[in-house]
């Protein structure tokens, strides 16, 4: 009587093996290449970005700085207080818008979100990826309207500004961005253009774009409302660098302290928003 040997137990399958991890410097790669495409894509729709960067700005400039001015209910020198505060404000909303709402299409409509999500990438670093991209728009937005408002209201500033500038504008669209990716994982899609009424006109009028902080002192309750308001540090910031003596601004420490820690925050709040989000 032939005797048969037990059958041995098969071995793991190629389909059951757990994948391979990822190295950080695989991941690195990975986020380059997706943000290179992302910045690409802006290149195709360059008409539309450089229209969603110039009409209201150029429209602020023009009724406060030219207008008003002209018609007497404005001092000339009331310009050299606008231009850096409409330059922060349009970097810090272009910064939030372009990742807010391409977070909630992603999410919703396109479904594009599940492509990055299956790349090589953790999921906080896709997160990461939408802040970068957005804050890279807003620092564009910013650079490009300084000549066009140099030229419109006639105000210069010294080349040795340039990099201080630079830098708190792209603190404040690092803010704006981070604000974003909070705002368009939290609010449900459904709701996103109620919370960009509700949300962007506060920020906008109460972010001491058109008046420096420390002149409202005799309204104490509006001085505290824009003192909460992110926006502020960043006009307070650029006029900090660029602002004649004349014009009084918040130092320039506090502004970026201050930045630092709410970027931290909305991240923070942001990529839990976002990670929650990726696992429904």
């Amino acid at each position: 009587m032939s005797v048969t040997a037990p059958a041995m137990p098969a071995g793991p399958t190629t389909g059951d093996l757990p994948p391979a991890p990822v190295s950080p410097m695989e991941q690195f790669a990975t986020f380059r290449a997706v943000l290179w495409r992302d910045l690409f894509v802006t290149s195709r729709e360059l008409v539309g970005f450089l229209a969603q960067v110039f009409f209201q700005p150029l429209f602020m400039l023009l009724i406060f700085g030219k207008v008003l001015a002209d018609l007497g209910y404005a001092s000339n020198d009331f310009a050299n207080v606008l231009l850096p505060g409409v330059i922060a404000l349009n970097a810090f909303l272009i910064g939030l818008e372009n990742t807010a709402l391409p977070m909630v299409m992603d999410f919703s409509y396109t479904r594009e979100i599940e492509d990055r999500l299956l790349s090589p990438m953790s999921i906080p670093l896709v997160a990461l990826e939408k802040i970068v991209f957005g804050a890279i728009r807003g620092l564009i937005a910013g650079l490009v309207l300084i000549p066009v408002g140099m030229l419109m209201l006639g105000v210069s500033w010294p080349w040795s500004a340039l990099l201080p500038v630079t830098g708190i504008l792209l603190a404040g669209s690092l803010v704006g961005a981070a604000m974003g990716l909070t705002f368009g994982t939290l609010v449900p899609p459904q709701l996103i253009q109620i919370m960009f009424t509700v949300i962007m006109t506060p920020l906008m009028f109460t972010g001491a774009s058109q008046f420096p902080l420390l002149a409202i002192g005799g309204l104490p309750w509006f001085q505290v409302i824009c003192a909460l308001n992110p926006l502020t540090y960043v006009s307070e910031g650029m006029r900090a660098v660029v602002a004649p003596n004349g014009v009084e601004s918040v130092p320039l420490w506090i502004c970026l302290s201050v930045l630092a820690g709410v970027f931290v925050f909305f991240t923070t709040v942001g990529v839990r928003g976002f990670m929650r989000r990726a696992m429904d």
